[in-house]
């Protein structure tokens, strides 16, 4: 039987207000049935923090040290916690909350989507797996998060190599339309990732740093071989293929849908509004 065909799209590196929209508008042009689901491969140019949709910047970002960095920076309209784009591949995944192989619950449709990305980290050769909190504390623990960076917390069907997260995503459902994208991380700079937040005091910071050490690791910290963008791209478009039988089929944007794209950067992920509001 043929395998069900989804868009694949490589937009290389833009601003962070540009990958958010492009996210966005893709969201859009699914639940307006113009577009298949689609997979989609990006990088950040300059490198960007961003932060979850429900965060507080005042009480937990340094904007001193944001803008100190030189970084971007950006509310995504998903939630979670900050996460600085550097050395990484970030991917995201565009399908109907209908598709007839999306279960409904957001938890069992990041296990399905996530099956894409544990293929790829198989493809380079690593021994990555889902853990599940097994404990009722560890559950709990999932709710209350107590840091503002992403990789220092745990959720649900987490993807580890040799006990430690190696990528973290995050979700929304809008007009019927499931948006997941995440973080690949292919190296990590920890002492620029632990400055953009606030901490009541230096030896909290120095602590949570310690501890996430222990949680969070780069791709290029535990692979064999050094693990270029090119070589991450080919192994987890690989893996979506696999992880979710499909078969993706690249496709470029056209001029008028570039030009909405701007729009919504414009409109809503350049606006101090959206990123300061809460």
């Amino acid at each position: 039987m043929a395998k069900e065909v989804w868009r694949f799209i490589d937009s290389g590196n833009h601003s962070a207000a540009f990958n958010m929209a492009l996210d966005e508008a893709l969201l859009d042009w699914n639940s307006e049935g113009k577009i298949p689901p689609v997979i989609r491969f990006y990088g950040w140019e300059p490198a960007t923090l961003s932060i979850g949709y429900f965060q507080k910047v005042e009480k937990e970002i340094n904007m001193d040290m944001v803008k100190q960095h030189g970084l971007g920076f950006v509310r995504r309209p998903t939630g979670g916690r900050g996460v600085l784009h550097e050395h990484e591949l970030t991917y995201s995944v565009i399908v109907s909350e209908e598709h007839p192989d999306m279960p409904k619950t957001v938890t069992e449709a990041y296990r399905v989507i996530s099956e894409g990305i544990l293929k790829g980290f198989h493809n380079l050769g690593m021994d990555a797996y889902f853990a599940v909190p097994k404990t009722e504390a560890d559950r709990e623990s999932l709710k209350n998060p107590r840091s503002a960076v992403c990789f220092d917390a745990p959720s649900w069907y987490e993807l580890v190599v040799e006990g430690r997260k190696v990528a973290g995503s995050a979700q929304t459902r809008q007009k019927g339309v499931i948006l997941q994208h995440g973080s690949i991380l292919l190296d990590l700079d920890e002492d620029k990732l632990f400055s953009l937040f606030k901490y009541p005091n230096e030896r909290v910071k120095e602590r949570m740093q310690k501890a996430f050490k222990s949680k969070a690791v780069a791709i290029n910290e535990i692979a064999k071989e050094n693990v270029t963008i090119e070589m991450a791209k080919k192994a987890f478009k690989a893996g979506f293929e696999e992880g979710l039988d499909i078969e993706l089929e690249p496709y470029e944007l056209t001029e008028e849908e570039l030009a909405y794209v701007h729009k919504i950067a414009k409109e809503r992920y350049e606006s101090d509004e959206w990123n300061f509001k809460r």
